[in-house]
């Protein structure tokens, strides 16, 4: 049985500004594979795909050939610094790692550009804690969504 007062890997905390109540959100089935797979499928995604970061759309798109296979919108805040929304990947691409390639690409590109992410997307939060040599490109100030 499940001891409810321990925290699960789809435990999240959001701040106040996005709009819930209680400070916590319902992650859905689609996250949940997502989330599933950054933990559990490490592995090097089934085959290669472009990352391309269409700036005024304000979405890093995964890209196979002429087709979108999954995408991280984003927004820039004031100060540079990005706000990771959300990690999607096309139900028939899932549990193939490309929303964990996806994640360490756009990180990644953040780095090299000197940037800070704020975090909405429990994937991209889950991918970090995970992965904690790219912890420090959480903005201090605003590191948006927690455990």
């Amino acid at each position: 049985m499940t001891d409810p007062t321990r925290s699960s890997r789809y435990d999240f905390e959001y701040p106040d500004e996005a709009g819930y109540p209680d400070g916590k959100g319902t992650l859905s089935q689609d996250q949940v594979v997502l989330i599933d797979e950054v933990i559990d499928d490490p592995r090097a995604p089934a085959f290669d795909f472009a990352v391309v970061n269409d700036e005024k759309a304000g979405i890093y798109e995964a890209i196979v050939g002429d087709r979108e296979i999954a995408g991280m919108p984003y927004s820039v805040a004031g100060d540079g610094r990005l706000v990771l929304l959300a990690t999607s990947v096309f139900p028939e691409f899932r549990k193939q790692g490309i929303a964990t390639e996806l994640i360490r690409r756009v990180l990644d590109d953040v780095r090299a550009h000197g940037k800070t992410v704020t975090i909405r997307c429990p994937i991209v939060r889950t991918f970090i804690e995970h992965h904690p040599e790219y912890a420090d490109l959480i903005d201090p100030e605003h590191p948006g969504v927690t455990r």
